[in-house]
């Protein structure tokens, strides 16, 4: 031992001598490196891989989705650009048909050109036919679907392998179990463990468990029985929780008690919230639907008002034409009594303010067909001009008020979603009480434990030969038995959340009150407005019936000489006002009866639209029906034990509103001047003019007729 402690000096030396050449070299290398220094390098190269910022504007390198070739084929349509395109006549059913095919991602008419634009600015919020099946598939927190709160229950399987080897060198004879003074204790080790544990739904866990370790070592046989050993055993452990977070309705509320994290996941990680949350995103895509469709059904008015007016203005421009052209050939040929240039000059004036107003009125009807277009997931332009072919209903309807009131308490998706959220609220409330409760958990376990020199006997006998032999005699066992008590003292944190939890449902139970009360005034507003277009449509109707005979009357006085060019001016114009003024309250009729539908929450209803899960592969519904014969063929659990959970869901709303019907109104209330919406009456119908001859045809920009002689407009 002192000739050993004598030469660690020497060795010290040699360290020392070995270490300064290599510390002089990093010394001289970092020194040559340093700031200010020239480094010459062993090649000449151009420089590369520099950088001197670290952020800057960058692309991805995936290619954008490309668009489709009819999106830039055609370009828009403006008034300045003359074009001679196929009518597509639409009807309103395949408005919504093709809305509905065609919007995957659901576009909204408020959110087009805004800076708020959902589609742009926060792609991940727009609606889409996928949502559903996002929320199905979640696995977060706050957006867990039923297939990932049924994981919890899914039967989980570890095992483990190691082996190891160990040599001590021993100073002690005696603490190295035999092994002489200066020699290594030299261990060999292996440990083999696998476990299952499956979670119950009721809240208790079980777990089956198999152990093996090896121990091979060089410690004299006479201090053991074997140098080498294999000790292993098989258990089964239990725990069931007694107070908080047991039974099944806890389990199937807030997920498994021991999966729970304090403060995060709360009581809303169960099955039953699950399908709650996809019920809610299932209302949040009929919501988008809904408005879908009232979109496009007001577009589509929209666009054949703006026909309509376009129709007007052209008529307008028409008339303005003629009487320009009249007064100007009766100045050529001398004049007449009454007629003076001034006369000209307002006739001219008039024209062109008509041909402005028609041109005006081609652009609004190219930006509503090209917004129609873009709901209905159309290109720009394809080559095709969308008209409508569906005459705006003018019969007088007069729904019921309570009927009404009753089908749109029962049928408003927004009042389901809250009565969902309500629902989801209380069962989480339930929950919550129970973990104001003591942990007291149920805990046992039982295992047969094994000695063996192999794992297998083989040729060898004794009662210890073989691992497997001895576990299988079973002679050998251990279990436990108790209670185990987690007691937050004050139990602040779990009596919050029950209060927290109390408070949103109250609260969520006012809104559910308010909103019947807004849904009530919604509709009383709906009532209102159709009430109101129904009467501007009858009186606007009768107005344009007498501009159009005011007009005939003040051509045949001009022509005569009795009245002034003036009053027959005068008179065009407010024809082409009550026309405009009459289509415009009849389309707002039609839009009124949309609304009403919509603020009694049957509007896919009225338009047979039903929302529906697309087909799964055939495989899906041949393991469905298995499963649903072994239920069928399971024994019953009777009473003792919940074989299923308690409802949560009801029968979907039914319609308690009878079938509409067009009612009149009695004849003390009708206004005697007024011939309803006489069918023979004119301007009722697209092309019935006998002065415009291409009747309600797509309009061509530029190139309208114009007197002889007369300059163009610059």
């Amino acid at each position: 031992m002192l000739k050993h402690r004598r030469s660690q000096p020497n060795r010290v030396r040699w360290a020392v001598a070995l270490l300064l050449p290599v510390i002089a070299a990093l010394s001289v290398v970092v020194g040559c490196s340093g700031p200010g220094r020239e480094v010459t390098w062993l090649s000449d190269s151009t420089l590369e891989y520099y950088r001197d910022r670290e952020l800057y504007l960058a692309a991805p390198a995936e290619e954008p989705a490309s668009v489709s070739q009819e999106s830039w084929q055609h370009g828009p349509r403006t008034v300045t650009a003359p074009t001679e395109d196929t009518i597509r006549d639409l009807p309103l059913a395949e408005t919504l048909r093709l809305a509905l095919e065609n919007n995957s991602v659901v576009r909204t008419r408020g959110g087009f050109l805004s800076p708020g634009n959902t589609i742009l600015s926060s792609p991940d919020r727009v609606a889409s036919i996928w949502d559903p099946a996002i929320q199905e598939t979640g696995v977060m927190f706050g957006g867990r679907g039923v297939t990932a709160s049924l994981a919890a229950f899914d039967p989980e399987f570890t095992t483990t392998m190691l082996w190891g080897r160990n040599e001590t060198p021993q100073n002690n004879s005696f603490f190295g179990g035999g092994v002489s003074s200066g020699q290594a204790l030299v261990a060999e080790s292996g440990a083999f463990s696998s476990m299952i544990r499956k979670q119950m739904g009721y809240g208790a866990s079980f777990s089956v468990g198999h152990d093996w370790n090896y121990l091979g070592s060089n410690v004299p046989s006479a201090y053991q029985l074997f140098n080498s050993t294999y000790t292993g055993n098989v258990n089964l452990r239990y725990r069931q929780p007694l107070l908080a977070g047991s039974g099944t309705e806890f389990t199937q509320i807030a997920g498994p008690v021991a999966n729970q994290f304090r403060g995060l996941s709360g009581v809303s990680q169960g099955v039953l919230i699950a399908r709650i949350n996809n019920d809610l995103t299932l209302t949040q895509f009929e919501l988008s639907a809904i408005n879908l469709v009232k979109d496009a059904e007001d577009l589509y008015w929209d666009l054949y008002l703006a026909y309509r007016k376009w129709d007007t203005a052209v008529m307008a421009r028409n008339s303005a034409q003629k009487s320009w052209r009249d007064t100007k050939l009766i100045l050529e040929a001398g004049g007449r009594p009454g007629t003076t240039p001034a006369d000209e000059a307002q006739a001219r004036d008039r024209y062109f303010q008509t041909r402005a107003q028609a041109q005006a009125a081609l652009s609004t009807l190219y930006r509503s067909e090209t917004a129609l277009r873009r709901l209905l997931g159309m290109p720009v332009n394809d080559g095709t001009v969308l008209r409508p072919s569906d005459e705006p209903v003018n019969a007088r309807f007069v729904p019921d008020w309570k009927s009404s009131l009753v089908e749109a308490l029962a049928q408003r998706v927004e009042l389901r979603r809250q009565k969902w959220s309500i629902r989801s609220l209380e069962l989480q409330l339930k929950a919550a009480s129970s973990l104001t409760r003591p942990r007291l958990d149920l805990v046992s376990g039982y295992q047969v434990n094994a000695l063996g020199d192999d794992l297998f006997a083989g040729s060898n006998s004794g009662e210890f030969a073989g691992g497997y032999g001895a576990l299988s005699q079973g002679d050998h066992t251990g279990w436990n038995l108790g209670v185990e008590l987690t007691l937050p003292l004050g139990m602040r944190s779990a009596h919050a959340q029950v209060r927290n939890l109390e408070l949103r449902v109250v609260k969520a139970r006012a809104v559910l009150a308010t909103q019947e009360m807004e849904i009530s005034h919604e509709l009383a507003d709906a009532f209102q407005q159709l009430a109101a277009h129904d009467t501007a449509s009858r009186s606007n109707f009768n107005r344009q019936e007498a501009s159009r005979q005011r007009v005939k009357l003040f051509e045949a006085e001009v022509k005569a000489g009795t009245k002034t060019l003036d009053q027959l001016l005068r008179a065009q114009a407010s024809l082409a006002d009550a026309e405009v003024a009459y289509f415009t309250s009849l389309v707002a009729y039609n839009q009124a009866l949309t609304n009403l539908h919509y603020r009694s929450g049957t509007l896919l209803a009225v338009n047979n639209v039903q929302l529906a899960e697309s087909e799964w592969t055939p495989g899906a519904y041949r393991d469905a029906l298995r499963r649903a014969w072994q239920r069928t063929y399971g024994l019953h659990a009777g009473s003792l034990l919940e074989d299923s959970p308690s409802p949560i869901t009801g029968p979907g709303p039914e319609s308690v509103l009878p079938e509409a019907e067009a009612k009149t109104p009695d004849d003390g209330t009708a206004e005697a001047l007024e011939p309803l919406f006489d069918p023979d009456a004119a301007a009722v119908g697209f092309g019935d003019r006998d002065d415009q001859d291409d009747g309600f045809k797509m309009p061509r920009p530029v190139g309208f007729s114009e007197p002889q002689g007369l300059p163009r407009p610059q």
